[in-house]
């Protein structure tokens, strides 16, 4: 039996999403809008939910096919909203949009949204022995979040980044008792 994080013993779901994704490094622009994309969802509500709804998430924004999401209408956002098991917030739903617009330009400005985000620091592997040393936001997700802001995107707070930073690989505060600590890149 492996040992883990505290965190994603509550379901298998959680359990495969720690296994092989959080804190693993990721570099393609498809999976890093997804993430971006979830993690905004997230705000105010349990990862777990958000994994439930993963694959509605995907099947409504074409699986995070960014230049399809750059031109949704909102007709189609509206038909998201009713028809799809997404969170149903508006804004949030609405962001997915101006989110991908944003992430569009800055693709243009630095030929992926991989090199822009991995530009603020190399992955970082923090050296946690309890799930209360690890930090909600850092001084970095601050500076990362101000940017993306500056940037037109939205739901994009120094805690979503960090949850983000996670997500992506960008920081593994994988616990040092955890087995998967030293998974690095897919």
């Amino acid at each position: 039996m492996c040992s883990r994080c505290p965190w994603a013993e509550t379901s298998l779901m959680m359990q495969e999403y720690h296994d092989k994704e959080w804190g693993i490094v990721h570099t393609d622009d498809t999976y890093l809008f997804e993430m971006l994309t979830l993690e905004g969802a997230q705000a105010g509500l349990s990862w777990q939910i958000i994994l439930n709804k993963r694959q509605a998430y995907r099947d409504a924004f074409h699986h995070f096919d960014v230049a399809v999401c750059a031109r949704l209408t909102n007709q189609e956002i509206e038909e998201i909203r009713l028809n799809h098991s997404v969170v149903k917030h508006k804004l949030k739903l609405y962001s997915v949009r101006s989110n991908a617009q944003s992430f569009q330009n800055i693709q243009r400005e630095f030929g992926s949204f991989s090199t822009y985000i991995w530009s603020f620091s190399p992955p970082i592997k923090n050296n946690w022995q309890s799930p209360t040393e690890v930090p909600s936001q850092t001084a970095l997700s601050s500076i990362i979040s101000k940017d993306l802001k500056q940037r037109g995107f939205k739901f994009i707070g120094p805690t979503i980044v960090y949850s983000f930073m996670q997500a992506i690989g960008m920081v593994n505060d994988h616990l040092l008792t955890c087995d998967f600590r030293n998974c690095t890149s897919v």
